[in-house]
């Protein structure tokens, strides 16, 4: 899709992970290499957020302007260098996410004058699995210059199209899309249940 960039969140510290996420074997690759390949689905540009030591072989890197604050500072990072209108935030965690359903993601986007196009499902949005339109980074700087590092705060009605719960089953997906790998059993149990 033109005038997006797919940005992969790869800074988090995986600390219930106990080794870095982004390097976990999934399907025979690892999952860094699955959710690049996600993302160059939908979109010609791809980027990840992260440490440049750990990611640079990988693809062009952001990194945090506001330290260690968290996926709010993840995205603004992205925003900030980004030359596109629309931006797609993916966890590097969320290896069940589908192509089919971003490119839906995408174009509900391009048809909103929101600023954020997000999903909100089993009662939390995925901030992670969202579109940002550039001018996001305006907000995204203020709350944390204002010391705020909450995403779902910022998802006022006036900038936000939700993607509720009815629209989301409407279109035949399940919520599992969204599931991530935070723990050793998570990724035990997605190779246990067949997802991997």
């Amino acid at each position: 899709m033109h005038d997006v960039t797919a940005f992969i969140l790869a800074g988090g510290k995986s600390s219930r992970m106990g080794t870095e996420k982004a390097f976990l074997e999934f399907e025979g690759h690892l999952l860094i290499d699955h959710m690049i390949a996600i993302a160059k689905a939908v979109a010609e540009q791809m980027r990840i957020v992260g440490p440049k030591q750990k990611f640079s072989a990988f693809g062009q890197i952001a990194t945090d302007i506001y330290a260690d604050r968290g996926p709010l500072g993840g995205i603004h990072a992205a925003l900030e260098i980004s030359r596109t209108e629309f931006n797609l935030m993916l966890a590097i965690d969320t290896p069940f996410v589908e192509p089919k359903f971003l490119q839906y993601l995408l174009k509900q986007a391009q048809h909103s004058e929101a600023l954020v196009t997000v999903p909100k499902v089993g009662g939390g949005y995925q901030p992670l699995c969202a579109c940002y339109r550039k001018e996001f980074e305006a907000v995204a700087d203020k709350a944390l210059a204002a010391g705020h590092n909450k995403i779902d705060a910022l998802f006022t009605p006036e900038i936000t199209r939700v993607i509720d719960e009815a629209e989301f089953a409407k279109l035949g997906y399940s919520t599992a899309i969204f599931q991530n790998l935070n723990t050793k059993e998570d990724v035990e149990q997605a190779k246990g249940s067949g997802a991997i």
